[in-house]
This record gives structure tokens, sequence and C-alpha cells, in this order.
């Protein structure tokens, strides 16, 4: 009596497991890995003004509320101070090199609590390889080593682009210079 239920169950067995072999979960094909279309390495200098060095400044803290007293309501997070910024964009880490664009836009405190910042600008690039605009956005909490912001589209060579830019602090002097290396990976190119 064994046996024949064994028989009679059989076919369908066999065909439960055809299925299951044949099923996309169980699939032996490798996953396609996406590549970036376009990948740029490019570094973005802010020379903060100060007071004092009008005629080198990039970048000027525009907003900064009139009635905090920043010792006490952010004495390390800068919250709520908003920079403009007009940065010599360079494929090396020297600030002399000749610039192939620049990033302009701003940046704003946004966190009372850890140093951070919120992103948006646009890399107007015009040299011999690339002329057009990138345009970029998002938070970049400052004291992680690398962060991503999104590219969220551009003109010209990199029209409606879209991608990632990882971001990482190069080199500071003091409160007044940073340098950011942008690792920009573009995954929609027209």
């Amino acid at each position: 009596m064994e046996r024949g239920y064994l028989h009679s169950r059989f076919p369908a067995l066999f065909f439960f497991l055809a299925l299951l072999l044949t099923s996309p979960a169980i699939s032996t094909k490798s996953v396609r890995r996406i590549q970036p279309c376009k990948s740029l390495v490019l570094f973005f200098h802010d020379i903060i003004y100060n007071g004092k060095n009008a005629a080198n400044a990039t970048s000027a803290t525009v907003t900064a509320a009139p009635w905090a007293n920043r010792t006490i309501l952010t004495p390390m997070t800068l919250f709520g101070d908003i920079v403009v910024f007009d940065d010599p964009v360079t494929l090396d880490n020297n600030l002399h090199s000749p610039p192939v664009g620049r990033a302009q836009g701003l940046y704003l405190y946004d966190s009372k609590t850890i140093f951070t910042a919120w992103f948006a600008f646009s890399l107007v690039l015009n040299s011999t390889d690339y002329k057009g605009t990138i345009n970029l956005v998002g938070a970049d909490p400052l004291m992680n080593l690398t962060r991503d912001i999104s590219v969220v589209g551009g003109t010209g060579d990199f029209f409606m682009t879209r991608g990632i830019a990882t971001l990482m602090t190069d080199a500071t002097e003091g409160v007044v210079y940073f340098r950011l290396r942008l690792d920009i990976k573009l995954y929609e190119c027209y």
C-alpha cells in the first residue's frame, strides 16, 4: 500500500522540485552590477570670510541669528548659520592649480546636537574636458569620514544626469579653510 501511495505522488513531487529549481530565487545567474556611465574626482576649496580676508574669501556666513548667544545656543554646531559660497574647483588638491570650474551654492548648519550641514550647490564646469553644471543636494554629517549626497540634475555635458557624490574632507586650516574631495559617480547620462 505504501509503494502505491509513493508512485501516485511521484509526478506531483517531480513537478514541485522542477518548479523550485527553475525559480528565480534559486537562479545561479550572477546579479548584474550597475556601473556608472561617468566618473569624476574633483576638489572643492572653501575659504571662509573671517572679517580680515575679503580679497581671498570664497564664502561668507550670510545669516546668524542676531539674538542668538552662540556660546549658549550652539557652542560647537553653528546651528542656524547659512553660508553662501563661490569656490574654485580643481582636478587635484592644490588650491593654486588651474580651476576647472566653480562650486556655487549654500550650506546651512541644521542640527543643535551634532556638527552637520545641509548642502545645495551646482558645480559650474567650464574646461576643455567638461562644460555644463552638476547639481548636488543633501545632508553632510561632517564628523563622518565619507558622506554621500545626491546628484539631482545638470546641464550641458551633464544634461539631466543623476548619481551620487561621495564627499571627504581632504584638509582643514582652522575655521578659515577646508578642502573637500568629491568622488562623483553618475548613473544616468544622456
